[in-house]
């Protein structure tokens, strides 16, 4: 490996520092701060890019979809008015998805959009048909299926108390 002479200053008790964590270590402070820079690089490599899209590109997308997002009645009902508009949705983690149609790149989250996975289930009252996190939807129908079970409890005479 080849190695070029780097000259920097540094603050005196930081020097101090680095020279006292460099003894306790059994290296130098040159392998020191190398190994740091390694280090520092390494994370900022493989650390993963944020996965949320541009604002530029979903205010338009927000705008012309809202309101098919606002009047679909059912998740059906969604799906053929965002198919219509060239889109579709797509389970993703814990939410959704918003894909372009036919090729299927991903362009933001339904939450970028202004619409949760979790309101939408409140609203269709019914899980994204095949998605496999199956808590989200537990979570948000948790109170309404409780609700749903005291009156069908309470219609045979039982109290779930």
């Amino acid at each position: 490996m080849n190695m070029e002479r780097v000259t920097f200053l540094m603050p005196e008790d930081m020097l101090r520092v680095a020279a006292q964590i460099a003894r306790e270590r059994d290296v130098t402070v040159g392998f020191l701060l190398r190994d740091l820079m390694k280090s520092e690089i390494s994370r900022r490599k493989n650390a993963r890019p944020p996965n949320r899209a541009d604002e530029q590109l979903v205010a338009p997308l927000r705008a012309r979809l809202a309101p098919d997002f606002a009047h679909a009645t059912s998740w059906e009902d969604l799906k053929v008015r965002l198919h219509n508009k060239g889109f579709e949705l797509r389970p993703s983690g814990g939410g959704l998805a918003l894909h372009r149609l036919p090729v299927g790149d991903r362009i933001c989250k339904a939450s970028e959009l202004g619409f949760s996975y979790s309101r939408l289930i409140e609203r269709f009252a019914a899980p994204f048909p095949g998605h496999r996190h199956t808590w989200v939807a537990e979570r948000a129908l948790g109170s309404s299926l409780l609700a749903d079970d005291d009156a069908v409890l309470d219609q045979a005479g039982m109290s779930s108390s």
